[in-house]
């Protein structure tokens, strides 16, 4: 059984090409995440078929929906319900926190 309590550099850390780096906590229904994602980053229009829940630790940028651009910063949440498209541009480097739910 993995420990109860641990921190986020105990979880090892996968990058991509474009420097994103995240560090997953699996659960049985949901996984946290923790990604970081360096300044000038896109992520281009994408859904989920899941529902997905995103804290801003750091940083700033612009999230696209269905509902039109927002400027989102330290403390924005963003919510997804399955199948929501999303889009973001990362003005500077950005730490973000997502809980992914699974049906």
């Amino acid at each position: 059984m993995p420990p109860h309590c641990l921190t986020w550099n105990d979880l090892p850390e996968t990058r991509a090409p474009s420097g994103v780096a995240k560090r997953v906590l699996e659960g049985a229904g949901a996984t946290l995440v923790r990604v970081l994602v360096p300044a000038g980053t896109s992520a281009e229009r994408h859904s989920h078929p899941h529902e997905q829940c995103v804290q801003v630790l750091s940083g700033s940028g612009t999230l696209e929906t269905a509902q039109g651009r927002t400027a989102f910063g330290p403390g924005s949440l963003f919510h997804f319900p399955p199948g929501a498209w999303h889009a973001a541009e990362f003005d500077t480097e950005t730490v973000l926190v997502e809980t992914n739910v699974r049906a």
